[in-house]
């Protein structure tokens, strides 16, 4: 039976959460600024659920995003104080089976393609966060990935790090079997297989869009996996706004979510976690499953 890899869940609204501060744009880079220490504290939560890839908490510490907010300044500390978190987590954990993957997301703003950048632009900036992050990283994970040209870009400045690279996309949730761009499912793996990519992946969709969508994946050669969100929609969330707009789902409680994780198991594969809205719990349940199902022998 084939062994999985279970990563963690979404970091941003759960430090939101845990932290007393104000939301603002900058999100779950504003807690690393400010409150580092929950962030090695949800770290070690995600391990004693099960997780065995921890992800960087960069995903709005990109170039775009810090000088929109004026705070660039930050960048060289948030990233350096995101991987000290990362390895405190797991050396608090005792565990030598935990990998921290990069963290290489959409730069400019979650599932809006129409104002991500131009190659040669995204590939500069993915350049530069590879050779930040590359120090701590044992592998890299593009994730949020609406578009074929941005998911280009960042899988290329990923490759070139000798690391492995692993591509998640983001669908749509009312159209099965395309991007958030609107370009086909079945182009983009295509086009991200040719380039070398390590793994393709779905992610920060809704559970049921994954699986509508998961005929996508299904003719690649790579290790294919995904991980959803737990948003009511994300319709209301614009670039340069906060995630204040977007509302949880209270239906996909932990075992549900570890049924569609299942799901997608049963359907060939070998990577899954969760993505925004799926906290410690929701990964502890289904780790739990994974293990009665036989698809991860030790705990």
């Amino acid at each position: 039976m084939t062994t999985i890899t279970l990563l963690d869940g979404g970091m941003g609204q759960e430090l939101l959460r845990r932290s007393t501060r104000k939301i603002t744009e900058l999100w779950s880079a504003d807690i690393m600024l400010n409150e580092p220490e929950l962030v090695s504290e949800l770290h070690h939560d995600f391990i004693r659920s099960g997780s065995r890839v921890i992800t960087l908490n960069t995903y709005t510490a990109t170039p775009e995003r810090l000088k929109r907010e004026g705070v660039y300044e930050h960048i060289n500390g948030l990233h350096q104080s995101a991987m000290d978190a990362a390895i405190s987590a797991i050396n608090q954990s005792q565990r030598d089976d935990v990998k921290i993957a990069g963290c290489l997301p959409p730069l400019v703003a979650s599932y809006r393609p129409e104002v991500s950048l131009s190659f040669e632009q995204s590939l500069a900036s993915y350049r530069q966060l590879v050779d930040l992050q590359a120090p701590a990283s044992d592998l890299f994970m593009c994730e949020t990935m609406a578009s074929i040209n941005e998911a280009k870009a960042a899988c290329t400045a990923g490759l070139e790090s000798g690391l492995p690279t692993w591509v998640a996309l983001t669908v749509s949730d009312t159209k099965p079997g395309y991007l958030r761009s609107g370009e086909r499912l079945s182009t983009a793996v295509n086009e991200i297989e040719s380039l070398g990519a390590d793994a393709i992946l779905l992610n920060c969709s809704q559970p049921e869009a994954i699986t509508a969508s998961w005929l996508g994946l299904k003719n690649t050669k790579k290790p294919i996996g995904a991980y959803a969100n737990g948003f009511v929609s994300i319709a209301a969330l614009h670039p340069g706004g906060t995630v204040e707009e977007l509302e949880a789902r209270q239906d996909l409680n932990p075992q549900e979510y570890a049924g569609h994780a299942l799901n997608w198991v049963e359907n060939g594969a070998t990577i899954v976690g969760g993505c925004c809205e799926i906290s410690p719990a929701h990964i502890k349940v289904l780790h739990q499953r994974l293990c009665d199902e036989g698809f991860i022998i030790t705990s």
